[in-house]
């Protein structure tokens, strides 16, 4: 009987867990998982990750992000440029029409500079953050801000 409840509880987990996932909906795009990673001490940044998918038959763009956390949150990316791995701020992020787009670690991200409020920076806080989009305007999700990153992996698109 105890084999039979732990089996049925493994494997519902997984389905408990999507459905507490928190989707926030703007126009034709939905953004799922926001999440951060907890802050180290004395780190004098952290960046804020998600993804987009939009249902849209054209692409968006993504103009913007702000959170009361930070002093400046600024669109950013790693590219490899020649044999090292450097991070760049972007101004906008193309999101593809029908498609998804990963802010992920080593990929597209939003970094937080000047952080005012680090006490909502720690594991199982939350904190909002305000995106910006072209055409399905303003979006405010909560990030979740995790000790670890979370398991799930998402493919990371580029504009073309």
């Amino acid at each position: 009987m105890l084999k039979s409840s732990l089996l049925l509880a493994a494997l519902l987990l997984p389905v408990f867990s999507a459905a507490n996932a928190e989707d926030y909906k703007a126009g034709d795009l939905l953004v799922s998982d926001p999440w951060s990673q907890e802050l180290p001490p004395n780190a004098p940044t952290v960046a804020a990750y998600f993804v987009v998918h939009n249902t849209a038959e054209s692409p968006d763009r993504l103009l913007s992000a702000e959170t009361p956390v930070a002093e400046k949150a600024e669109l950013h990316e790693h590219v490899m440029q020649g044999a090292l791995m450097k991070m760049q701020q972007v101004r906008t992020v193309a999101v593809p029409a029908k498609g998804d787009l990963t802010f992920a670690p080593m990929a597209y991200h939003v970094m937080l500079l000047g952080l005012k409020d680090r006490s909502l920076l720690a594991d199982g806080k939350q904190f909002p953050l305000t995106l910006t989009f072209e055409k399905a305007g303003k979006v405010e999700v909560q990030v979740s801000v995790q000790k670890m990153p979370p398991m799930a992996s998402h493919e990371h698109q580029h504009p073309q």
